[in-house]
Formats: structure tokens, C-alpha cells, sequence
């Protein structure tokens, strides 16, 4: 019923199991062995969005009235706004994760650039070029080489010593 319900983006109603049983059949046996005689799915949708269903069980003879359904939907839609927005939430905290570690990693580039102009006497956008240059021809992320620039590391070592590397690296 939870999978008619979700494709069909509508309540599906089984109020007696053994009846249902030629349309779901390994569902509706394990359900009757449970001791259930009734099942209501009720989809969980967001707008246009149907991101899954709401499945409620009753025991053989019990009635769940359309007014009890109406309360069930009410919930179910509750739970579904409750879902949208953690992911919500978790995506944007993903962006913002993404933004801050471009905006770190600009401040160490921005502070390497400054750093290899001042130690090899020459401008900032020199000194850009230049760690942009020994990070191509390197294979390596130009944050992490302007990182070990400012630990002068010697994996950058050529780059620290060159009074100017003179390579074009277009």
C-alpha cells in the first residue's frame, strides 16, 4: 500500500487485509501474521514533491474513521515539512562549509602572494604568477602551495630561492 500510495501520491485505504490479498500478497501475509487486519498509507508530500508515505496498521476489527485519517494526514504533513526542512538545513550548511574554505583558502593565497613579493623584491601580481605557475607545473592546488609558502616548506623550496622563476606556465 506504501508503494501505491507514494507512486499515486494519494491515501491508500485497506480496511480488511484479507481481501487485499491478491493485490499485495507477501505484504498482506506478513501483515496478517503480525496480527494486523487493516492498513492506511498517507502520502508525505511537499508541494508537487512526493517524498515518501505514512503507513498506519490496525488490528483486525478496529475502525479508523475518515475524521482519524484526517488527523493522521494532518501529521503526516507536519513530518514531511519537519523532513524538507533538516535537508534543507544540512545543504546549506554544506554551502556554507563550501564558501568558508574558498574564502580561507583566498586569504592564505592572498597572504603567499604578499609574502614572495616582499622576499623576492617583486609585485604581488609577480609573486601570484609566479605560485600560480610552480602549482600548475607541480600538479598541486594553489592553497595548499601558498600553505607551504607561509610554513616555507620545502616542498616549495624552488620557489622560495628563485629570485624569479622566468617559466611561463601558460
Amino acid at each position: 500500500p506504501a508503494e501505491a500510495c507514494c507512486r499515486e501520491g494519494r491515501q491508500v485505504r485497506v480496511d480488511d487485509l484479507e481481501r487485499a490479498s491478491s493485490r499485495w500478497p507477501r505484504f498482506t501475509e506478513a501483515a496478517l501474521a503480525a496480527g494486523f487486519g487493516a492498513c492506511y498509507a498517507l502520502p508525505m508530500r511537499h508541494r508537487a514533491e512526493r517524498v515518501g508515505a505514512l503507513s498506519l496498521f490496525a488490528r483486525a476489527g478496529t475502525t479508523i474513521t475518515d475524521h482519524d485519517l484526517a488527523i493522521a494526514q494532518a501529521l503526516a504533513d507536519v513530518a514531511t515539512i519537519t523532513l524538507r526542512n533538516e535537508q534543507t538545513l544540512r545543504h546549506q550548511e554544506v554551502v556554507v562549509g563550501q564558501l568558508q574554505g574558498a574564502l580561507d583558502s583566498r586569504v592564505v593565497i592572498e597572504q603567499a602572494k604578499g609574502a614572495l613579493a616582499e622576499r623576492k623584491h617583486i609585485d604581488v601580481d609577480e609573486g601570484f604568477e609566479e605560485l600560480r605557475c610552480f602549482a600548475r607545473r607541480h600538479n598541486r592546488r594553489l592553497a595548499d602551495v601558498a600553505r607551504d609558502v607561509l610554513a616555507s616548506a620545502p616542498e616549495v623550496s624552488e620557489l622560495l630561492t628563485e629570485t624569479k622563476l622566468g617559466r611561463s606556465c601558460r
